[in-house]
């Protein structure tokens, strides 16, 4: 259950980074959200965004089509509902690393922090140049960098590659 306070300004509110543990917790949570878009016929990537507890799952989504991706559409669900104080403490979780489009989202939504389980050249190699996701070479770091808030991320993570790998390769029938 959502805290009722969470859609005004918080003064005092700390940040704390979660833990490697809950990193992976929350990491095979946001796959399940992919299997849920995959078996609903959708592209396979999910994404939740986690409370400042780092516990509490305030939000999941799953990818919708080419233009609205698991992260982005959550990010924008997270501004809607919750104050940018409130967000920049909290942690947005995604099966791959977001795209660009989904890296300048989270920006713009004040989400301060970002786990990922595999990196967006590794989903490159697999579906190389696929029609339905001709994915952009460009780190989500490297948007980042360019911005001006220190978004925190953590990624890739060996611990649940293969699992990320095995969904992606049998959704887009990849041989890799």
């Amino acid at each position: 259950m959502v805290p009722p306070d969470i859609t005004a300004p918080r003064s005092g509110l700390t940040s704390v980074d979660p833990t490697r543990d809950q990193m992976l917790v929350h990491l095979r949570y946001a796959h399940q959200i992919a299997l849920q878009a995959r078996a609903a016929g959708r592209h396979p990537f999910g994404a939740i965004l986690v409370a400042p507890d780092q516990e509490t799952v305030l939000l999941e989504q799953g990818n919708l089509d080419s233009v609205n991706h698991a992260e982005a559409v959550l990010a924008r669900t997270a501004h809607a509902q919750f104050h940018p104080d409130y967000l920049w403490h909290c942690t947005l979780y995604t099966t791959v690393e977001p795209c660009a489009m989904c890296a300048g989202t989270q920006y713009w939504a004040n989400i301060g922090r970002l786990v990922y389980g595999i990196s967006e050249a590794r989903l490159l190699e697999m579906t190389s140049n696929h029609p339905e996701n001709p994915t952009l070479n460009l780190p989500c770091r490297v948007v980042f960098e360019h911005g001006q808030k220190p978004i925190r991320i953590w990624g890739p993570f060996a611990e649940v590659e293969a699992e990320i790998v095995a969904v992606h390769q049998e959704f887009w029938q990849l041989d890799s």
